[in-house]
Formats: C-alpha cells, structure tokens, sequence
C-alpha cells in the first residue's frame, strides 16, 4: 500500500499512478451473494452447467459486481493519512472489456487523473483499471470521483 501524509500532497500526482491493489479472488459464493442483492440472477453468473457450453465457458461475475469492488481495492492499494472522511462522489466513464470467470483473481491500478481543492479537502478523479490475472486486458476500466476531507 502506498501512502501519502496529506491531502494536498495529492495535487502534485496528476498523472501518476498513485497506488496497486492487493490480488481479490472473485468466487462463485460472491457472485452468488451479488446476484442475490441484486436480484440479477441470469443463468451465465449462476448456472455452471449451462454456463460451461456459453459464450465463456464458465460462469462470470456481473460486471457491477466486478465495479463494486472497487472500495475494496481501493483501501488496499492507497492512503491519505489526514483523511476524516471520504465520500463517493460519483463515476464519470465506466467499461467492461473483457469477462470476470469465477475462479479469476482481480487487481486495480489507480491512476490520478485531476485534483480539485475542497473546502477542507479536495476532489480527486481517479482512473482505475483491474486487471485478471493471466489476461492481457483489463476487465474493468472506470473514472471515479471522489471527495476527501481533512
């Protein structure tokens, strides 16, 4: 995990990538749990069997599930220690090029792309892009925007 002491110390990062994340294992049981919340269960997430003779070969992970771990590795790939608060501010470009199989193993690079100062904080654009492990393309790559404070 990379670590930076302010906020502020962001702004000199525009960019740069500013952190990785550990490895996450998407596994049948999270798909499932995801299709439950959901309540998107189509067939190529949950059914093994008919998911073997479709376009994947396998079951795969929603692709807002794949988005939803962003937090995640986020937390793991980056800090900014004088942060009281952080909140998610939205998304600006989100795209799913390549499938998640259950089984595969996820990492995001994290990339800041704009600093806006804040009253108290600042606005930070964030490209990420996470990889499977084996692939040479990235399954999710999204913009987010996020506002911390101090």
């Amino acid at each position: 995990m990379r670590s930076f002491e302010t906020i502020a110390a962001m702004k000199e990062l525009v960019g740069q990538e500013i952190g990785v994340s550990e490895w996450i294992t998407v596994t049948q049981e999270r798909i499932q749990l995801f299709a439950d919340a959901t309540r998107d269960h189509q067939w190529i997430h949950l059914d093994a069997e008919r998911a073997k003779a479709g376009p994947f070969g396998a079951t795969i992970a929603h692709g807002f599930f794949t988005l939803s771990l962003l937090p995640e590795m986020s937390f793991s790939a980056f800090e900014v220690r004088d942060t009281r608060m952080g909140v998610n501010y939205g998304l600006n470009k989100v795209r799913f090029p390549a499938p998640v199989p259950s089984g595969s193993r996820l990492r995001g690079r994290f990339k800041l792309v704009d600093y806006e100062p804040l009253e108290g904080g600042a606005q930070l654009t964030v490209q990420v892009t996470m990889e499977r492990e084996g692939s040479d393309k990235p399954v999710c790559v999204a913009e987010s925007l996020s506002r911390r404070y101090a």
